[in-house]
């Protein structure tokens, strides 16, 4: 049902909502509050320091506005309560300010610093009657949270939402109705409330991703590929090539690989593996196997930095066995691109590696029969899907730099056969990381410098793009003046960051690259994958700001040779968390105390762009629901039941038709 249909909702409105992916009134619906601000007025007296509490205040002086730059503004007053007079201030409200008048009682959601007698604002609220539980709802420019809180009143009225769990599991768990759901998540009257709301919402997110994930599964086991007739001693083959010995699980994943390439089902597997792990090499042996049985291989790339670094490794890796490599990206000049469209059609490039310009549709295969996507997460299913329906039945392999602990990657790929790689190739040294504080930076400088001296290249990360007034954290431009002045400008520095075109971006990676660049300063978009051996530290600030598998995905940029790396943590704060990457350098120890610590987060940003993007449900605080929810949705799928339920018919023949 369209969101024009719901009483206050016009064209200028809509535009707004579609900025929170907000299409329709379910779509309305589904955006559940992210948390609860359970307003119960304390007095300022007995609140703790920079303790999150409600208070009631009088104001006592007209507001100011400052505006700090573009979108962003401080507005600040001066208020009593309980005979205390405090400032406070709130920022990006300076819309509330002909509200704020003196003598006004108004209730503020915030934190109270006693030192500095000032209390910074999240939230005001007017004609506050009295405690009570009020949702809180991720928001956009130009909506606020009691617009859809009266929005959701009135999309509720619809009755527009259809319950995906089906009957015999609601009876079997006694859930509450779909409706009643919505209304107590969106409009709770006690905890109690919630509770029941919430434990029905996730265990039907969970059901209908798991129901989904299963029949995929049971689909890909059936799909018929290419059948191959390839010697065994081709593995030999390729090893003999090779200026390096495999570890032992990258051996295991050419086996699996190998099992996948001569039967006669489709190939569905996924190679997940550590920073620096070598799954690049493990799939270069599947694109090798694809060369001896005369088709063609694809490997896609989130940008063309990462492909160029894939054609020339895989180009001087594979010419010992005259596979022909070209590469295809969307910068390329119209002459150069013909030329390679017109190999790859003729059947003369045996190994096409690019980027999205790969699903254009000027590119025609010969006989495509395998395709392989890097950092598959980058890539919505729409896309990889678009290459692998460029050959008849293409065998399909995904690559993965982000570790994530087995058992949940077992659930979120359960559509996927999984090779795991943990151990590292050898020669290559453990990076030596050490936790510092601000007052220590110092410490940190000089060894940068030291670096330097012996003429490598250091990352430098920082949380924030531009300074935030609101938040005492270091900006990539503050971080620049900083190393400008540590290092007498004489040290060529460079900065990335995501506002940066993508030309621009791949301009500054391959002046760091070529060496150009000493220090690149950078937020977290520095590539995963990106190979710069030459750089052997990188200073991370405010570590405090990332999971912990972010970053171990960050120091992955170092220690990509024989040489010594380093990654130095600045940060004040959870010294005790961060300790981990002082402790270890295997990325599933990390991820699993990432896990434990943070629950899902950025960890599970593995399968968004278009895979499985929970809306209420948590991957580590509801696994004992995850569990039954996938364990029900198998005996649902097996039983088959679903033929009477009209939503999950309909499911199965999108999904049919998709793949």
């Amino acid at each position: 049902m369209e969101l024009n249909v719901v009483k206050g909702i016009g064209p200028q409105l809509e535009r707004k909502l579609n900025n929170l992916n907000i299409y329709s009134v379910e779509d309305l619906l589904e955006n559940y509050p992210y948390r609860y601000n359970i307003i119960n007025l304390v007095d300022i007296r007995n609140v703790k320091d920079n303790e999150v509490c409600s208070i009631k205040v009088t104001i006592i002086d007209a507001p100011r506005v400052q505006y700090i730059k573009k979108n962003f503004n401080r507005l600040s007053f001066a208020a009593s309560s309980s005979n205390v007079i405090f400032n406070v201030v709130i920022f990006n409200r300076a819309f509330m300010k002909n509200n704020l008048k003196v003598g006004r009682s108004i209730v503020l959601i915030g934190k109270y610093n006693h030192l500095k007698n000032l209390f910074t604002a999240s939230a005001i609220k007017f004609n506050f009657e009295g405690n009570k539980i009020e949702p809180v709802y991720h928001l956009s420019e130009g909506i606020n949270n009691t617009t859809i809180s009266k929005l959701m009143e009135e999309a509720l009225k619809k009755d527009c939402y259809y319950d995906y769990i089906p009957q015999e599991f609601v009876q079997k768990y006694k859930f509450i109705s779909k409706k009643e759901s919505l209304e107590k998540i969106h409009m709770p009257k006690n905890n109690e409330d919630i509770k029941k709301a919430t434990l029905r919402l996730k265990y039907e997110e969970l059901f209908n991703f798991l129901f989904k994930i299963n029949y995929l599964k049971k689909l890909n086991n059936k799909a018929i590929g290419i059948k191959r007739e390839i010697s065994l001693n081709s593995k030999k083959e390729f090893l003999d090539s090779l200026p390096f010995e495999l570890t032992p699980d990258q051996l295991k994943a050419i086996d699996e690989i190998y099992t996948d390439l001569v039967s006669q089902n489709r190939m569905n597997r996924l190679v997940l593996g550590d920073v620096g792990s070598g799954k690049t090499i493990v799939a270069t042996y599947a694109i090798y196997v694809n060369f001896l049985s005369g088709y063609q291989s694809a490997l896609m790339a989130p940008t063309e930095i990462l492909a160029m670094q894939h054609y020339k490794s895989l180009k001087n890796i594979l010419e010992h066995f005259h596979i022909e490599v070209v590469l295809l990206t969307g910068s390329m000049k119209a002459k150069e691109k013909r030329e390679v469209l017109g190999k790859i059609k003729s059947g003369d490039a045996n190994l096409i590696i690019g980027t999205h310009a790969l699903i254009s549709d000027s590119v025609e295969f010969h006989n495509l029969g395998l395709v392989v996507t890097d950092e598959q997460h980058r890539f919505g299913v729409g896309q990889r899907n678009t290459l692998r329906d460029k050959g008849q039945t293409p065998d399909v392999l995904y690559l993965s730099a982000t570790p994530i602990p087995r058992t949940y990657a077992l659930t979120i790929y359960g559509d996927l056969d999984l090779s795991i790689i943990k151990t590292k190739p050898k020669g290559r040294k453990e990076i030596i990381t050490v936790l510092k504080k601000e007052s220590e930076i110092k410490d940190v400088l000089l060894k940068m410098l030291d670096e330097l001296k012996l003429g490598h290249q250091i990352y430098v990360v920082s949380p924030l793009v531009e300074t935030n007034e609101g938040m005492d954290l270091k900006s990539v431009f503050d971080l620049e003046e900083k190393m400008k002045l540590a290092f007498n400008n004489v040290v060529p520095i460079g900065i990335l960051h995501g506002k940066l075109k993508g030309k621009e971006k791949d301009e500054i990676m391959k002046e760091f690259k070529d060496g150009k660049i000493k220090i690149l300063i950078s937020t977290t978009v520095i590539e995963v994958g990106v190979d710069v051996p030459n750089s052997t530290m990188i200073v991370i600030y405010n570590a405090e700001r990332f999971g912990l598998a972010t970053l171990h995905q960050l120091r992955g940029r170092v220690g990509r040779n024989d040489v010594q790396s380093y990654c130095y943590l600045v940060s004040n704060k959870d010294a005790q968390r961060l300790k981990v990457l002082e402790d270890s350098n295997d990325g599933f120890y990390i991820s699993e105390k990432d896990f434990e610590m943070r629950g899902q987060g950025d960890l599970f940003g593995v399968r968004q762009s278009g895979d499985a993007t929970f809306k209420i449900a948590n991957l580590k605080t509801d696994y004992q629901i995850l569990l039954q929810a996938k364990k029900d949705s198998e005996e649902y799928l097996n039983s088959e039941l679903y033929l009477n339920n009209d939503y999950y018919k309909n499911e199965i023949k999108k999904i049919n038709f998709i793949n």
